[in-house]
């Protein structure tokens, strides 16, 4: 069977390891456009993802039995509808179902609709609206904490928390200035309340209908230890059962899933492919922070390094509309995923850096590394080509192991500018960049 998926990062990376590491079937994997760790496990392929002519040309060229989509720009842009019109076969949401993820506003009013637990909000469409609202004081007080949101995808670097009035009115300017995001990103803003609480990621699989959660996980948005600094992609995440208890994780499934996809079918969109929700675990309960309409990047990696169930088949699944008769299995373990990134990330960051110590790590058990932004030299080097480059990930009977076996490969690895977080698992940790 060909499968080809789409993207070039860590997550992309983590879903071709899993389709071939847990299917009991030959695979003919392609990506595009990869990158240099991609490689190893099929081909690569130089297609822009959001280029559906040259795709479909290609999947009908190459016959792809199966196409899945990872990043989120070409959900958002509809390239489901495109290859479904065509008949052939994709894995992902449909552009009016994918705006769950590109339009915030959208999402929020959604929730709203379907009475689906989130912070309370307001949408502005100018920065003197938004100022105003600031100044109003938005939820009854005049100077409270706020997050103010880009309406569009930003790449996770269009939320701003912002303590005071005054600094949610600079985030305001810089938002829709376009200096922190595209000004297309930020045509409007939500303004929220800043809720308290823990939070944890939820992903789960989707067929329109049915549902199955995959383990919880908790990420680190910031790039300084003690989320500190800006927001990043995200600088690593880890899965254990702590983070959710059973009576959560159905509470979860029951007053947020559930109603989320229901309230998908009703307005014409039912959703298939794979949810993430952002959630605060709040002292009233848990409250959607986000919808992903996609895999999360750096949560995929430390999920699917304990998928024991075939990955091909629960796509084949979700596409046929038989989930419920799929039981997916996981290992009982914990995982952690500690990100590598290039000097200046999240801002401007250098290039071309040579990586050392890869071929040490291939060698320890309960540890993969997944390449995020990498390519090959002419030597055969691997070569820096991203700001997250890459993705640390290990596997453990608990927490506390699995975190120890990633660090310990991270010391492995070098190259000149490398940074990371040393508080990977921590909530909150010690303050302060790692940097070699």
């Amino acid at each position: 069977m060909k499968v080809l998926v789409l993207g070039s990062g860590g997550r992309e990376h983590a879903i071709m390891w899993a389709l071939k590491h847990t299917s009991g079937k030959p695979l003919e994997l392609f990506c595009a456009p990869g990158n240099g760790g991609i490689a190893d496990l099929g081909q690569c392929v130089s297609i822009d993802p959001a280029d559906d002519s040259q795709l479909l040309e290609f999947v009908e060229f190459e016959g792809i039995d199966l196409t899945i989509v990872g990043p989120e720009a070409p959900l958002a842009a509809g390239i489901v509808d495109r290859f479904q019109t065509h008949r052939r076969p994709i894995i992902g949401p449909t552009r009016a179902a994918a705006r769950l993820e590109s339009s915030k506003a959208f999402a929020k009013e959604f929730m709203a609709r379907h009475g689906i637990p989130t912070a309370r909000f307001r949408i502005a469409e100018t920065p003197s609206q938004a100022i105003e609202i600031l100044r109003r004081g938005v939820f009854g007080e005049p100077d409270e904490p706020v997050v103010v949101k880009a309406d569009g995808l930003a790449a996770g670097k269009g939320v701003v928390m912002a303590a005071s009035r005054a600094a949610a009115e600079v985030a305001v300017i810089e938002l829709m200035s376009g200096r922190l995001v595209s000004t297309d990103a930020a045509r409007s803003v939500v303004i929220e309340e800043a809720l308290k609480g823990r939070e944890a990621s939820v992903l789960i699989f989707a067929d329109r209908q049915d549902y199955a959660l995959m383990p919880a996980a908790r990420d680190h948005k910031r790039i300084g230890e003690g989320d500190t600094g800006p927001n990043t992609g995200g600088m690593g995440a880890v899965t254990d059962d702590q983070i959710l208890d059973h009576d959560m994780r159905q509470r979860i499934g029951q007053e947020i899933v559930a109603p989320t996809l229901a309230g998908a079918v009703a307005e014409g969109l039912p959703y298939q492919g794979v949810l993430f929700i952002g959630l605060m675990l709040t002292a009233q309960g848990p409250k959607v922070l986000e919808y992903n309409v996609r895999f999360g990047d750096p949560e995929t990696q430390a999920i699917l390094v304990r998928l024991q169930t075939d990955l091909l088949e629960i796509f084949q699944a979700i596409r046929h509309g038989n989930l419920s008769r799929t039981a997916i299995e996981w290992t009982n373990e914990s995982s952690a995923c500690v990100v590598l990134a290039s000097r200046g990330y999240p801002g401007a960051y250098e290039k071309g850096a040579v990586i050392s110590g890869l071929s040490n790590v291939e060698s320890l058990t309960n540890v993969q590394v997944f390449h995020a932004g990498t390519r090959l030299s002419v030597p055969g080097e691997f070569l820096t080509d991203g700001g997250r480059v890459l993705g640390v990930t290990a596997t453990g009977q608990n927490l506390e192991q699995a975190l120890a076996r990633s660090y310990g490969a991270v010391k492995m690895i070098s190259w000149k500018g490398m940074q990371y977080r040393r508080d990977i698992g921590k909530f909150p940790g010690a303050r302060g960049v790692s940097k070699t």
